[in-house]
């Protein structure tokens, strides 16, 4: 099936759960300003790097901070933006040629259409077997020719700030949309491919890139029906759309059942009173239920009571949202079923997941659950003393559902520094230092480097638009990588990461192709300075070891605050900030090194409970002594970083981390049991579900009766049955960042020998190989080179092992 199912908008879970969590943390972030006690200094504080940086590169790493750290919209690196029409020299947005107008979107769109039309005739036509050989790639180019609109008009219409150029973006992008899903109503490319998938003549020629991208195309072509007759096809498309009306709804429109709490003012005691003040009138506070303001007051408020009523309040939902949830999960029930597997979750990890089946997330939850028991055993002890030290006792009898939050917030506070220092933790993190960071960090670790480039007229759709060039030391010029990090009140405010365009070789008869169109005034193509330049719309390829490759296009978007107060100082970020930059830079860095030759398993394009483990795996480098000291540095006073801060940062937000995990343990197992054959039932009952798994998997008090609390769980619409992926890769993460950089020990966190492990076995096939084969060669442990269950058992016995704990 040609479709964009791996979108070039990487957002994962943790992105938008961080998105949620830094919008409710703003009010109270005075805690991260609070200067760190004189502890004993940890093991493996800071010391001065070796600087590993070449000579030549000295230059660009100064500018490197300093483009970043300079006021919005600089001069020099950002050329003046009035819209992308009429500019002069235009090169268009990314240098693609054909974007230097709102106009040239469309126009982009039908070439695409009419070079996607003439591949599928020649994929219809194949019949000997050299034709049958160049399917795979003809296929791969195909999608390919297609994503090159969909993923950059899918940035535009969501990023640029004109609003004329979002809706010529969307225009273009419906286009291409419309001609991909009559290419799947039809079942001539599906039985082509089926045909060369079953001549060994034929497999064996392909390497194992190319059998990897034949078999997934192979199982989107199952997976869309397009193999049952015209009436179950017609049907399958029906039941497609109800859920994504469905599910839009549901995310969109989830609503509490009660929409905002009134209460005494005087019953609020403990809430912030300059937050609680801006609700309150004549003596009464209203609260709305779906607020920042409210997960606060259940975290700070003394009297139970009211606790008690904002939680209930806060973990109702509406009964149509429900309606929509079940009806949802019913309709995915029945399309499963017409596709002939027993249930959704079987057909949606079926060779697309490294879990493979329902019954392997099952195992490696359960070992992880196992594995966490203990821990949060701890915790509800904790909690159970804070709170009868409340009440005069030596331990409290019981631990209600509105407590919990309540007595953590209580013990985060005692923990948290009393004494003020004359520096923040953010002073030392301006984007211009954690930009420099990341750029010494990769150079250590896989020899690439940010080279900061001036930007050409049309380029880019707004001056705070910083451009890079990511270089290595053996390849050249491998990436091109947009930084879109300062806030601005049209963006939105998630932090994401898109591939504008993957990693591809590109042939010689696509060269030959775009020679011969250059001299065709009718195509109406711009104007090309080469072949080479054509075939790949102006933007950017690199040509070493004898192949021509059209690099990857990334763009990073943020939301970052300049101090206006200081007259546009440099942004400056919180710890959690700068861990989101490390964070959606490890997306980034899987789709510069992953260069592939097919673009249906470059970078980000893999097994989706893969794709996460490179940025997890960044946040245990942002948190590393020796990885901060290559950077942090106070943005005025140049003073390295005083790790003691940060020690006491991660040891205040990770203290109850387990009994989080409890609870990402337990919804990755409702969205397992909510995506198998349970809603075909006549009594499907989700909240029922929901409790019964609390109560048999938690130790933390489960939901009350009456909540209902699965209504506003709007991750199971896009990540239905594969919730559990985030908590999968949290392990992952931390097993090679103990295995493969030896937890950061005596610099291991900076050895280059341990990053081109990493880079070799696994970051740089992207997803073109069976990711276990990556993970146990990166790893060196054979127990996980089948990927079955008991491979996923092993993983969940890992468990994640929690350093700041108590």
């Amino acid at each position: 099936m040609i479709k964009a199912v791996r979108s070039g908008l990487w957002t994962c879970s943790r992105c938008l759960r961080q998105a949620s969590r830094a919008r409710q943390r703003q009010p109270q972030r005075r805690w991260l300003h609070a200067a760190a006690p004189a502890v004993p200094k940890a093991e493996g504080a800071p010391v001065s790097p070796v600087d590993h940086t070449p000579p030549d590169a000295k230059h660009d790493d100064a500018l490197l901070r300093e483009i970043f750290d300079s006021p919005p919209a600089s001069r020099g690196f950002a050329s003046p933006w009035k819209g992308i029409a009429g500019r002069q020299n235009n090169v268009g947005l990314f240098r693609n040629k054909y974007l230097t107008s709102p106009e040239g979107f469309l126009k982009f769109a039908e070439i695409t259409v009419k070079r996607a039309q003439k591949l599928v005739d020649k994929v219809l036509k194949a019949s000997t077997l050299e034709q049958y050989k160049a399917i795979v790639r003809d296929l791969d180019r195909l999608s390919d020719l297609l994503c090159r609109v969909l993923d950059v008009s899918d940035f535009v219409r969501v990023t640029h700030p004109d609003a004329t150029i979002q809706a010529a973006a969307s225009q273009a992008w419906a286009f291409v949309y419309q001609y991909m899903n009559q290419l799947n109503t039809a079942t001539g490319l599906s039985d082509q491919l089926g045909k060369a998938l079953n001549n060994p003549e034929v497999m064996n020629s392909w390497n194992e890139e190319e059998q990897t991208v034949a078999k997934l195309l192979q199982q989107d072509f199952m997976k869309s029906a397009i193999h049952l007759p015209k009436e179950s096809r017609d049907r399958f498309v029906d039941l497609s759309q109800k859920i994504s009306e469905l599910g839009s709804s549901f995310v969109e429109d989830m609503q509490p059942e009660q929409t905002y709490l009134d209460c005494p003012s005087s019953k609020f005691q403990g809430m912030d009173p300059r937050l609680a003040q801006r609700f309150v009138r004549r003596g009464v506070l209203r609260l709305p239920t779906m607020s920042p303001e409210a997960t606060m007051a259940l975290r700070s408020v003394h009297d139970e009571d009211t606790r008690k009523a904002i939680y209930y309040a806060t973990r109702t939902a509406s009964g149509r949202s429900i309606r929509v949830l079940e009806a949802l999960l019913r309709l995915r029930a029945e399309l499963a079923e017409l596709s002939g597997f027993d249930s959704y979750g079987r057909m949606a990890l079926k060779d697309k997941m490294m879990a493979k089946s329902p019954e392997s997330v099952h195992e490696f939850l359960l070992a992880l659950s196992k594995h966490n028991t203990a821990l949060v055993e701890q915790d509800v002890a904790e909690l159970l003393k804070a709170k009868g030290e409340e009440l005069g006792q030596s331990i409290a009898p019981e631990l209600h559902p509105w407590d919990k939050d309540y007595y953590m917030e209580s013990i985060r506070s005692k923990m948290r520094s009393r004494r003020r220092h004359d520096d923040f933790l953010s002073a030392y993190f301006s984007i211009g230092t954690v930009m420099q960071g990341l750029s010494r960090l990769f150079m250590r670790l896989y020899g690439i480097r940010f080279v900061p480039r001036d930007t050409l007229p049309g380029e880019t759709w707004h001056p705070d638009v910083r451009r890079l060039d990511v270089v290595s030391d053996t390849d050249g010029h491998v990436a091109v990588l947009y930084c879109d990090l300062f806030y601005r009140d049209d963006k939105s405010p998630n932090p994401a990461h898109f591939t504008v365009r993957c990693s591809r070789e590109i042939c010689p008869g696509e060269i030959q192709e775009a020679a011969e169109q250059l001299g065709d005034a009718a195509e109406g193509l711009p104007q090309f300075g080469s072949p080479v330049d054509a075939a790949n719309d102006g933007m950017h390829v690199s040509n070493h070891f004898g192949s021509v490759m059209q690099l990857p296009t990334i763009a990073l978007v943020c939301d970052f605050h300049h101090d206006k107060q200081a007259g546009y100082g440099p942004a400056q970020l919180d710890y959690y900030q700068m861990e989101t930059l490390f964070h959606e830079m490890g997306h980034a860095i899987h789709s510069i090194l992953a260069r592939t030759s097919l673009q249906n398993v470059a970078g980000t394009r893999c097994a989706t409970d893969f794709a996460e483990l490179p940025s997890t795996l960044m946040e245990h480098f942002c948190a590393d002594p020796t990885v901060l000291g290559l950077f942090a540095r106070h943005h005025i006073t140049d003073k390295p970083l005083p790790y003691e801060m940060v020690a006491e940062r991660l040891r205040v937000s990770k203290r109850f981390e387990a009994s989080d995990r409890e609870n990402q343990i337990i919804l990755a197992m409702l969205d397992q049991k909510y995506h198998s054959s349970l809603p075909s039932r006549a009594n499907f009952d989700s909240t029922e579900i929901y409790h019964n798994l609390q109560r048999q998997y938690g130790k933390l008090p489960p939901d009350a009766r009456g909540t209902r609390w699965q209504g506003f769980f709007g991750h199971l619409f896009g990540y239905g049955s594969t919730y559990y992926s985030y908590l999968f890769d949290q392990v992952l993460s931390e097993r090679v960042w103990r295995v493969v950089f030896s937890g950061g020990k005596d610099g291991a966190a900076l050895d280059r020998e341990n990053g081109e492990r990493l880079k070799q076995n696994l970051l740089r096939w992207g997803g073109g190989r069976d990711p276990w084969k990556c993970l146990s060669d990166a790893l060196r442990d054979e127990r996980l080179v089948d990927g079955d269950e008991k491979a996923m058992r092993v993983v969940g016995s890992w468990g994640i092992k929690d350093d700041f704990h108590g």
